[in-house]
């Protein structure tokens, strides 16, 4: 019986170092034809959600179409800035070594469970030579849907159709550094092992329910008995 380990990326295991932030502003510039004035919050969110709602703090009716085009050009531009990732961002402390430890065990399906799209969470793991360890072929990204909780579901569905094996509960495990994690993990039918790494304290992860708080990753033992103890 394999355990299904669902990683967040950003503040989770990687810090970016303001590039994504800086691509959304180049995009809307090309595509809107003016400065970005204001960005929606990204902590815990999808690409898709962020997207329609900075276009809509600038009163523009984000269209399925124009989803797709600021979408689309937004993946181009962080393939342009991928090795900016590497030179401004930095890999979590201990998020190496975890990813490590799980992808050694035969009873873990590792993947990412990301409100980054697909291809900018495969440029993001990449740059810090994290790709190796995770399947993305069973993990749930930021155009899958809207909201978080569903794409839990969905990564599970995508699991058990590769391995052959139902992912419930009990078998599901979801890391993250929100509330919005948290919640996700919760609505989507996962545990929450909660990392106090972003923006969130750990008082208030606590509080949102996740099963587990841990400060950060640096002890893998720790880690690894926080997600995979039920």
């Amino acid at each position: 019986m394999r355990t299904l380990v669902l990683w967040d990326i950003d503040h989770t295991l990687i810090n970016a170092g303001g590039v994504g932030r800086e691509a959304y502003a180049a995009v809307f510039q090309q595509v809107i034809g003016r400065p970005l004035e204001r960005h929606a919050e990204m902590a815990g969110r999808t690409d898709r959600a962020i997207t329609a709602e900075t276009l809509l703090l600038h009163d523009i009716e984000p269209t399925g179409d124009l989803i797709t085009t600021f979408t689309a050009l937004l993946a181009e531009s962080f393939a342009t800035r991928r090795h900016e990732l590497a030179v401004r961002g930095r890999v979590l402390a201990g998020a190496h070594a975890a990813l490590r430890a799980l992808a050694d065990r035969p009873d873990v399906v590792q993947s990412v469970l990301t409100g980054n799209m697909e291809p900018i969470a495969r440029y993001k793991l990449l740059a810090f030579g994290l790709d190796g360890f995770v399947d993305f072929q069973v993990g749930a990204y930021g155009m899958d849907g809207v909201e978080r909780h569903p794409l839990v579901r969905l990564a599970r569905q995508r699991a058990e159709r590769k391995y052959g094996q139902v992912f419930d509960e009990s078998t599901t495990v979801l890391i993250g550094d929100t509330p919005h994690d948290v919640r996700a993990g919760h609505e989507g039918g996962a545990r929450v092992v909660a990392v106090a790494t972003g923006s969130t304290p750990a008082s208030a992860l606590r509080a949102c329910g996740a099963e587990r708080v841990i400060p950060d990753l640096t002890d893998t033992e720790t880690v690894l008995e926080a997600i995979l103890t039920p």
